[in-house]
């Protein structure tokens, strides 16, 4: 009983489908009509695409001219981290491509306020209108695609060769521009160390005249083994004298002679052990009491040498580097694939154009015969709204010559 009931009510849908198949047909016929000539009147666009690399940074910063200064390959690598003077990175790249000023000399170049209509040079709305016919993204392989959108397949080609033209020129004038930004900067840091440099070298030079060293360690170990064998001399003097004294007595012309031997080793000694005057001594022998000072100022004064000695061997190399950066003009892109105009059209998608209408039009149309078929039927209105709905599908029926259904 249900499965018929179900059968008759699905026969029923079908025979309502039959029944208006001169409206539906028709409707699809109109649709398709005017699909066709909307899709053909559309003009026709063409895409043309070029790509471009960054080269790789095979000049390792500073390594090359690092290496003819002197081998400080991992200092300039540093260095070259620092200050930016590696190459350029994708994402600056991108910014260029899209930046305001790049657009507006495309525009400008190539004429594109006429291209879309825009006749109050209203920059702000060619650039919105060119956007939407451009893109300059990365791909899946780390290149960049750059590529333009235009009714002209030639004109689409040349925009986009131009691109990567311009997007070149202004990097290089970029990369000349920090470059001497750096420049400038180093260069700054360069003179103050060569000035701390020198200041360091004179303080060293005034130590060394002053004590007369040339070498602290060296000339302290001199006088530690001079001293050590001046009192091996005393030692063996005293015996001597010892000796002398009992073999000749104390008035005897050698004790005396002895003895002052005797005394002047030991002053000698006591004066390496206890005295501050180092005017009387040589540029080897010191005094035990000042040989810690001597020693401090002296690290302390060639440290500074050595301090500013590395910050020189560092920060030269990228003098160097930042001078030749500043007056470099190659090229910062590789094209790898030039933009040629293109032989198959990019748009309208003429199938997609027609097919879409046509099929939304019939999912429309279903419920709209259904709807008609249940007004155009009824005999009693339970408001003026169903009787100017009933009077609406009669209407469509007498237009489209459909017969009623009893």
């Amino acid at each position: 009983m249900d499965k018929s009931n179900e059968k008759s009510v699905l026969s029923d849908y079908l025979y309502i489908l039959i029944r208006w198949k001169k409206f539906i047909i028709i409707n699809l016929l109109i649709v398709s009509i005017i699909a066709t000539i909307t899709a053909f009147l559309i003009p026709q666009q063409f895409k043309s695409t070029a790509i471009v690399m960054i080269p790789p940074d095979n000049q390792g910063g500073f390594g090359g001219l690092a290496s003819i200064l002197g081998g400080k390959t991992s200092l300039s690598a540093v260095g070259s981290r620092i200050f930016g003077l590696s190459s350029t990175s994708e994402d600056v790249l991108l910014g260029i491509i899209n930046s305001k000023s790049a657009l507006i000399n495309v525009i400008d170049k190539f004429n594109l306020m006429k291209y879309y209509d825009i006749d109050d040079k209203n920059y702000d709305k060619t650039i919105k209108s060119f956007v939407s016919d451009y893109s300059a993204q990365p791909n899946e392989y780390g290149m960049i695609e750059i590529s333009v959108i235009n009714k002209n397949p030639i004109l689409a080609a040349e925009i986009s060769n131009y691109m990567t033209h311009l997007v070149d020129s202004l990097n290089i004038v970029f990369s000349i521009e920090r470059a001497k930004n750096n420049r400038i900067f180093i260069e700054q840091r360069y003179m103050k160390n060569i000035e701390d440099l020198k200041a360091a070298e004179d303080s060293l030079f005034k130590f060394q005249k002053k004590y007369g060293i040339v070498a602290v360690p060296e000339q302290l170990e001199v006088s530690i083994k001079a001293a050590a064998e001046i009192e091996s001399e005393m030692s063996k003097k005293e015996i001597q004298v010892f000796f002398i004294k009992e073999q000749f007595g104390e008035d005897s012309p050698q004790y005396k002679i002895a003895s002052k031997e005797l005394e002047i080793l030991r002053k000698k000694v006591s004066d390496l052990k206890k005295s501050t005057d180092l005017k009387n001594y040589s540029n080897v022998l010191f005094p035990f009491n000042t040989m810690p000072e001597i020693a401090i100022q002296y690290l302390r004064t060639y440290r500074d040498v050595q301090i500013q000695q590395s910050i020189l061997e560092f920060v030269l190399p990228m003098y160097e580097q930042s001078k030749v950066e500043e007056q470099k003009s190659t090229p910062t892109i590789i094209v790898i694939d030039k933009a040629v105009p293109s032989q198959l059209k990019y748009s309208p998608k003429r199938s997609l154009i027609i097919a879409g209408p046509i099929l939304l039009i019939f999912l429309l149309m279903i419920p709209t015969v259904f709807w008609l078929e249940k007004y155009s039927n009824l005999t009693h209105f339970n408001n003026p709204l169903q009787k100017s709905f009933n009077h609406f599908s009669l209407k469509v029926i007498r237009l489209y010559r459909t017969k009623i259904s009893v």
